[in-house]
Parts: structure tokens; C-alpha cells; sequence
């Protein structure tokens, strides 16, 4: 056990039952046919992104091109099917907002968050709306770049896949930074269909980019989760984010060694 865990409060009973939880969701999706990569590395993220032709570009906030962000600040997990092709990615990045809200860290940091060619003029563009904005503040964790790949009824998404990797990332945040928030961006159509709650957020607040000329460019819903949330998120059944007994195949016998390892890699950082 690393010496941040200790400091961080996670005795061993603890840090076992967080080890023996995520090796179960990881033996899941492993069944769902990904397998899971975590790693700090940006620069083969932004690799990794950079060669999916069907995607937009990556975000500035994960672009080491653009932003700086290494292990102190960031980590990501993406997912590979039984080919070795890339089926899943998302990022989170940590942020300092001490003293500062939300609102304020958009209004000033708005080009690594608008969606690429949005709008004609990222300078004279703001996001407004959501009340949550002035309240969010100290240590704010951010997830983003989430995407899985959908492959028909029988796809990892009709088996929970999206509610499993959320939650993977948001625990390993939670241990490896201890944020009083966490915040997405969620476009309005997804929003509707009730994306946040697959992803595990338990509030959700309308948004609009404004442009130059006070048009909407662009509509996303702000998702947000304060510690207190997250804690009582977590601290429901794991089986409720887990697919129908139904749907499962035999299960493996888990790993915990390969999981005990990825686990440190991200509380270490």
C-alpha cells in the first residue's frame, strides 16, 4: 500500500474491498469484450486520439499540445476490444479552483472546453445557464473526451459498459485527488436520454455557448457531483451498476495482483 493511500485514509480493509470491487468491474467488462488500459501518459492519449479519423479532435484539456497535463494532474482509461482496437476513451484533469468558481475558470479558460468549430469566434463565446456554475469551487475534478463505440443491441453499451467505466474513473479520481467536485459536459440530446444518469452524476443543469452576436452555438447540460454525492453514490450496491446475472457469462476469476497494480499506478500519481 503507497504511503499517499495511507495519508489519504484508506486503511487496509479499505483499499481491499476498493481492489476487489474494481477487479470485479474490470473482470465485467473484460466479458463485454474491453479490456482497460489507465495510464497517465498524454502523449500517447493524444496518439492514440489523434488516429481515430471518425472522431472529432481531442479536446484541449487532455492535448498536451495545448494544455499541460501529465500525472499530477490527469489521467486517462481507454478500452480495447479483443482485436486490440481502441472502443472507449475518457480523461479527467484535476483542477485547482481555490477561491475561484466554476463560472470564473470557464470565462477565462472557455477555448479548452468549446467544442471545436462551434462557433465563429471562441474569444466572444461564454457558457451560461446552469446555477451550479458560481457554487462549484476548491479542488474540481473534470471528466471528459467519454466516448464508446456502439456496436448494435448486443454492444457493450446495452450491457452497462458506460455506467461501469464512469464509475471506474470517478472512484480512482476520487482516491487519487479526494475533489470536492466533479463536472462533464453532456450534449443536449444525450441529456435528454438521461446520459447523466448512466454516467453516474446525480445533477444536471441546462447550458448554452453564447456567440458573438448572443446566438446559441451550442447547447450542453452541466453534470455535477459535490464529495458528499459522490461518497453516497458509492456507497450503493455495486451490484446496481453491474449487468443482469442473465446477461453474464461464467465469471472469470479475477486478478487482483494486475488490478492492485493499476490501481497504485493512479494513487501514486
Amino acid at each position: 500500500m503507497s504511503q499517499k493511500a495511507i495519508n489519504m485514509g484508506l486503511r487496509p480493509s479499505r483499499l481491499f474491498e476498493v481492489i476487489t470491487r474494481f477487479s470485479g468491474v474490470l473482470r465485467d467488462l473484460e466479458e463485454m469484450g474491453i479490456r482497460v488500459k489507465i495510464c497517465d501518459d498524454f502523449q500517447e492519449y493524444r496518439a492514440l486520439r489523434n488516429r481515430q479519423i471518425d472522431r472529432g479532435p481531442i479536446y484541449p484539456m487532455f492535448d498536451v499540445a495545448s494544455s499541460y497535463v501529465d500525472h499530477n494532474n490527469g489521467f486517462w482509461i481507454c478500452g480495447f476490444d479483443p482485436d486490440g482496437e481502441l472502443v472507449h476513451t475518457q480523461a479527467v484533469r484535476i483542477l485547482d479552483l481555490s477561491g475561484v468558481s466554476l463560472a470564473t475558470h470557464l470565462e477565462l479558460h472557455r477555448h479548452k472546453y468549446i467544442t471545436p468549430d462551434s462557433t465563429p469566434d471562441p474569444d466572444q463565446t461564454f457558457f451560461s445557464g446552469p446555477e451550479a456554475l458560481n457554487t462549484i469551487t476548491g479542488k474540481v475534478g473534470y471528466q471528459g473526451d467519454f466516448w464508446l463505440r456502439a456496436k448494435g443491441l448486443a454492444g457493450p453499451r446495452s450491457q452497462g459498459a458506460t455506467a461501469l467505466l464512469s464509475r471506474l474513473l470517478l472512484e480512482l479520481t476520487v482516491i487519487a485527488w479526494d475533489p470536492s467536485f466533479v463536472f462533464a459536459f453532456v450534449p443536449k440530446p444525450l441529456a435528454a436520454k438521461g446520459a447523466h444518469l448512466r454516467y453516474g452524476y446525480m445533477h444536471c443543469e441546462a447550458g448554452r455557448w453564447i456567440g458573438p452576436d448572443q446566438q446559441v452555438t451550442d447547447e450542453d447540460y452541466l453534470i455535477w457531483m459535490s464529495a458528499k454525492d459522490l461518497a453516497s453514490s458509492f456507497a450503493q450496491a455495486t451490484k446496481d451498476l453491474q449487468r443482469p446475472d442473465s446477461l453474464l457469462t461464467k465469471p472469470a476469476e479475477p486478478k487482483p495482483a494486475i488490478q492492485m497494480a493499476d490501481l497504485s499506478s493512479v494513487a501514486n500519481a
